[in-house]
């Protein structure tokens, strides 16, 4: 900003300095903000849309409320930027996402503002009621709790159980509904389609601001007085729109909804329920992308745009660049639709996440056979087991880090009924920016102990198109591929389908001095490193294990009795993964080779690029050469 040096938002060190301005100040401070966002983000990529739409909630939040005494909850936390920059972080704004600065999403280890940890859906609202309970056993009556949750988190199941028991509980808790009809890609469903009725009601609308302005004039009057606004308020809402009461009859205090980008009357409205006890709902009107042109009329696209022009929008960093392998998602959206023109019973699902994941190729083309579920994991599961019992081949894609919700859904209703339903786990590894929330690590160690669940992972493109291939032939059974998230090795990448038979390995290399064992993408690596050692004159065997489980027996066998000293490499948690089955593998058949685990640590890792995380984890090529020859010098 040119006159940044001047400018108010300069001298919000803290949320106390906001609430020392005057209520006319603030839509300056709303567009300094977003202008401060829009340049921090054009040049150190980030979540653009959802902060710009909620720049004068933020503002208005602030303002009101005696944070970090009064606790505030972001659901997601992609829309928390500028709640970042005004609390005392605008100055290290510019580290946001990169390795060893501020995460891009709220952290409570990194401020007392960042009230509680984020980064998957629909969790605020439980959240914040347990601290409301925690208040209220702790006698801290002045202390107010606010939950922001937007449309697209209301999909999900846990944001509903959190609702139905906020009512029961009777607790002083705000629940601030951001409504702007988008999560990532369009909001779909019935709670989606509930909440546009309610904003597009005029006389709904019209009424309620009058019921809210006499509430307003004679709040002062007395609590008589105030019982007879409520009961008219009432009325209303259920003589102009009967959806209106699905909160409500929740025992859910609804008000709304109001503009979201109004931030005086946001202000003064925030003000005046501050003063309303019990659980309470404002429906607040945003647009993601608001201010910025091109993020409003994109705003999937410039959800998370990389970096662009501020001027003119320009994406300049896009990654469709000519003789570049294509990305793994869209090698698997791709491949998906060739499958189901070859098979019939072959359908769709995702949660939320049908750009993420390229779903959408096989919606635009077969949109009859492609769903996406909303924000509901659990739900994307039983819906695919329902589908699979009766005959269908359901391909459910949701990401690593995202498939920890469902995972009893994994077990109970796919798994013990042995049925073809074919996970695939994008972001599969180390994923970068998004940091500890959203690193998908655990999935190999997890998955692996299921019963009836086959656990693969490809080492490039061409192996996901064949994996995928064979997990839609007949009686598969419960199929989890994992590949991680952008581009592979293969340009030439789309070849003629080849069925690979389960649990069985493939030989990169033969060697004879150490046996390097990697399973999917890791391979890659391995195999640079493996080049590197045989120029110091080693000779290594490196096997692309394909299968977790099951284990290549044949070939472990081999390498047991051949092989004193063993590497595993994964991109993946090292207790309970890939190479714990190794290990278990080499106990149970009495071998005693010497073995190192290469992976991610007992610990959780922070935001960085994948390079640098992998480096620090060790599994990159220069980690496995390393790694190799301290282990071959081991015993000279």
């Amino acid at each position: 900003m040119e006159d940044f040096a001047e400018s108010l938002l300069k001298k919000i060190n803290a949320p106390s300095d906001l609430r020392q301005l005057k209520l006319e100040d603030l839509p300056l401070v709303c567009e300094e903000l977003r202008q401060f966002i829009i340049e921090q983000v054009s040049n150190n990529p980030g979540h653009l849309g959802a902060s710009l739409g909620v720049v004068e909630l933020t503002v208005a939040l602030h303002y009101t409320y005696n944070t970090p005494y009064d606790l505030l909850v972001w659901d997601v936390g992609h829309q928390a930027y500028g709640h970042k920059i005004l609390t005392g972080r605008r100055d290290t704004f510019h580290t946001n996402r990169k390795y060893k600065g501020i995460s891009g999403f709220p952290k409570p280890s990194e401020s007392e503002y960042d009230t509680f940890g984020v980064g998957h859906a629909s969790t605020s609202i439980s959240a914040s009621l347990g601290m409301a309970v925690a208040a209220s056993l702790k006698k801290e009556n002045d202390r107010k709790i606010v939950a922001v949750i937007g449309d697209g988190s209301m999909t999900g199941g846990m944001a509903f159980e959190g609702l139905n028991n906020a009512a029961v509980n009777n607790s002083d808790l705000l629940i601030i509904l951001n409504d702007n009809n988008m999560a990532i890609d369009p909001n779909v469903g019935g709670v989606s389609n509930y909440l546009l009725n309610i904003s597009k009601s005029k006389p709904y609308n019209r009424l309620k601001q009058d019921v809210w302005n006499a509430l307003g004039r004679i709040y002062k009057l007395g609590r008589k007085a105030r019982r007879v606004v409520q009961k008219t308020e009432g009325a209303i809402k259920a003589a102009l729109l009967k959806e209106s009461n699905l909160f409500e009859s929740l025992g859910i205090r609804y008000f709304g909804p109001v503009d979201g980008h109004d931030v005086d009357y946001l202000a003064k409205v925030l003000k005046d329920l501050r003063d309303i006890p019990g659980p309470k709902l404002l429906h607040v009107i945003t647009k993601k992308g608001k201010g910025f042109k091109q993020a409003e009329l994109n705003q999937t696209v410039y959800h998370a745009p990389g970096k662009f022009d501020k001027e003119t929008g320009e994406i300049l960093d896009c990654e469709c660049v000519l003789n570049k392998p294509p990305k793994f998602q869209n090698v698997f959206g791709n491949t998906l639709v060739e499958l189901a023109e070859m098979n019939d019973k072959i359908v769709g699902v995702t949660p939320a996440m049908p750009t993420g994941s390229s779903l959408n190729i096989m919606m635009e083309k077969m949109p009859d056979r492609a769903f996406d579920v909303g924000i509901a994991e659990q739900h994307a599961v039983t819906f695919s087991a329902g589908m699979a019992k009766q005959g269908l081949i359901p391909f459910c894609n949701i990401y690593s880090t995202f498939m920890q919700r469902s995972y009893d859904q994994v077990v109970h209703d796919v798994a013990t009924q042995n049925l073809n339903v074919v996970f695939c786990l994008d972001r599969g590894g180390l994923v970068g920016a998004d940091g500890a929330t959203h690193h998908g690590v655990f999935d190999i160690a997890y998955m692996r102990n299921i019963p009836n669940m086959i656990v693969s992972a490809p080492m490039d493109e061409i192996e996901l198109r064949n994996l995928m291939y064979t997990a839609q032939q007949e009686n598969m059974g419960p199929f989890s591929i994992r590949y991680p998230r952008g581009c592979g090795c293969k340009i030439e990448w789309k070849q003629e389908f080849e069925a690979i038979e389960i649990g069985k390995a493939r030989t990169i290399n033969e060697g004879s001095d150490l046996a390097i064992l990697s399973i999917g993408t890791t391979g890659i690596h391995t195999s640079r490193a493996v080049k590197s050692l045989e120029k110091e004159g080693y000779s290594v065997a490196h096997y692309d294990m394909r299968f977790v489980k099951p284990l290549d027996s044949e070939l472990l066998h081999k390498v047991g009795k051949n092989f004193s000293k063993i590497i595993t490499v994964e991109d993946g948690v090292v207790q309970g993964g890939f190479g714990s089955a190794i290990l278990e593998f080499m106990a149970d058949h009495q071998y005693n080779p010497q073995v190192v685990r290469l992976g991610v640590p007992d610990q959780f890792i922070e935001h960085g690029t994948p390079d640098e995380l992998q480096r620090d984890c060790g599994f990159d090529q220069k980690g496995i050469y390393h790694t190799a020859i301290d282990l071959l010098k081991s015993d000279l």
